[in-house]
């Protein structure tokens, strides 16, 4: 059995963490995983919108403690892997807002540590009432400083570095509240508003959405004057978009827009 899973349904793929025996960790394996399905996904124009899910009890529980733990066997008490390991989870990271698909994670159980990290890193997610989001290496001596990183860009400061420094949790209505989710539901109705949501976005033209995503992740990082100037430019690319001329025309004509997508 794969240890993470891709089930497509038309315009949307679903990505399954499929590791319930670890908490869906982010095992060496588990991070490969997800660099070669997004790196598939990266050149997969037919699809539109992707969720992310765990099997099993949690969304995702983090680093592999045990497999780093063996990293520690070797002659420099483990620098170098660990060193490599934080790179490759970095680097996964930083994929998903480079994908040109909007992301959306499906939280549930507990999303801890770098668990809580892919939920920031997604651009959307949606959680189950009664999930619990910590980043609490703190309390095992390791400051979550990779997953800060996602966190921080994601909720306000003060109270990242609440969750930091005191290894609290969160439940999904406070994550809700702080802007690291989207939408909570009934458990039940999990699966169901994720691809709600996801068939929303993949109903829209497919360019457009990667045209906005990219300058959405690109202009934030921008002074105001140049975050203008740059979308300025990608409306233009946008509106010399075939496509988006006929969209345009559908509406002033009162008629469903036909988009070679």
């Amino acid at each position: 059995m794969a240890i993470l899973e891709r089930r497509d349904d038309g315009a949307i793929a679903h990505l399954v963490l499929n590791a319930p025996e670890s908490l869906n960790a982010l095992s060496d394996a588990m991070l490969l995983a997800l660099k070669t399905e997004f790196n598939r996904l990266q050149a997969d124009v037919s699809i539109r919108a992707v969720i992310l899910s765990g099997e099993g009890k949690a969304f995702c529980a983090g680093h592999d403690l045990k497999e780093m733990t063996r990293g520690r066997q070797a002659e420099d008490g483990g620098a170098a892997y660990f060193a490599d390991l934080f790179h490759r989870c970095a680097e996964v990271m930083q994929m998903i807002p480079r994908l040109p698909q909007p992301v959306i994670a499906q939280a549930h159980g507990i999303a801890t540590a770098a668990g809580c990290q892919l939920v920031a890193s997604c651009d959307m997610a949606v959680a189950a009432e009664g999930t619990r989001f910590g980043v609490n290496g703190v309390n095992i001596g390791l400051f979550c400083s990779t997953p800060m990183v996602a966190l921080s860009r994601n909720i306000p400061r003060k109270q990242a570095f609440e969750m930091l420094t005191t290894g609290g949790f969160i439940d999904a209505s406070r994550a809700a509240e702080l802007g690291l989710v989207n939408r909570v539901v009934p458990a039940e109705r999990l699966a169901d508003e994720a691809k709600e949501l996801a068939s929303t976005v993949a109903a829209k033209l497919g360019s457009a959405v990667r045209i906005g995503k990219r300058a959405f992740y690109d202009q934030i990082q921008m002074p105001l004057d140049q975050a203008y100037a740059y979308a300025g430019e990608v409306m233009v690319e946008n509106m010399l978009d075939r496509n988006t001329a006929e969209g345009i025309s559908a509406f002033i004509e009162k008629r469903d827009p036909d988009w070679q997508q």
